[in-house]
């Protein structure tokens, strides 16, 4: 990886390093906080304060300054930041985040001034670089444990290799139903509640209720019946 000049801060999308930006600079890095939880107030007459309900975590925006020096290609920085996908902070350098850039950036500021502000929308949760995908061979089991190392609960990305009818079992509780037959493997993706192959959706081939498929903090057993080859498991450990 070729890399140009010494930088403090640097930041990572899509796999890719902004020190390889000719001219680049990340002058500040955004604050590391937790996101928002959403609630719903209600008021009833009659009754002395109100009921909160929490609905779940907001998205939220993480901003942070850019700058210019030396022998900078600005085609190259505008191309760089024209993206979505996952971002890693070098402040937080074993995590990442899932974002979108929504707001435009001032290019003409970066240009005029040598510095622009960059606002970044990321989902509530961020994941582990180093240990978010793990994968099971099969060969007589009927279970496999798995430990959510995060500091809240996860919902992960499973995907089952194998035929016929599929039984899952999470942590003593009945999950979810598989008929893999003529499919070959199934992805249960439990954050956005779909079943797919590749980009074909399976929910037609799932029954049971996706919430049940969630990984607690710390030690998780995943059991079955049917016939399975292998296991492989994404993002199960997450953080606020």
């Amino acid at each position: 990886m070729k890399y140009y000049g010494v930088r403090t801060n640097y930041i990572i999308l899509n796999g890719k390093s902004s020190a390889t930006i000719p001219g680049l600079l990340i002058s500040t890095l955004p604050s590391i906080t937790k996101p928002k939880i959403r609630t719903e107030v209600e008021e009833i007459d009659g009754r002395d304060g109100d009921i909160i309900t929490t609905l779940g975590y907001s998205a939220y925006d993480k901003e942070f300054s850019i700058g210019l020096h030396g022998q900078y290609d600005v085609d190259k920085v505008i191309k760089y930041f024209d993206s979505e996908g996952t971002v890693t902070f070098s402040n937080e350098r074993d995590k990442y985040y899932k974002y979108q850039i929504t707001e435009q950036i001032d290019f003409e500021r970066l240009l005029r001034f040598k510095t622009a502000e960059v606002k970044m929308h990321v989902q509530p949760f961020k994941y582990s670089l180093e240990d978010n995908k793990r994968t099971f061979n099969i060969s007589g089991e009927s279970s496999i444990t798995i430990r959510n190392a995060g500091n809240i609960y996860s919902k992960p990305k499973i995907t089952i290799y194998g035929s016929g009818m599929v039984y899952l079992t999470l942590n003593g509780v009945n999950a979810l139903a598989l008929n893999i037959d003529n499919n070959e493997y199934i992805t249960i993706d439990t954050a956005e509640m779909e079943a797919y192959k590749g980009n074909t959706l399976l929910n037609r081939y799932v029954s049971g209720d996706y919430n049940d498929l969630y990984f607690q903090i710390g030690k998780n057993i995943l059991s079955w019946t049917g016939s399975i080859t292998k296991i492989v498991i994404e993002d199960y450990s997450r953080w606020i």
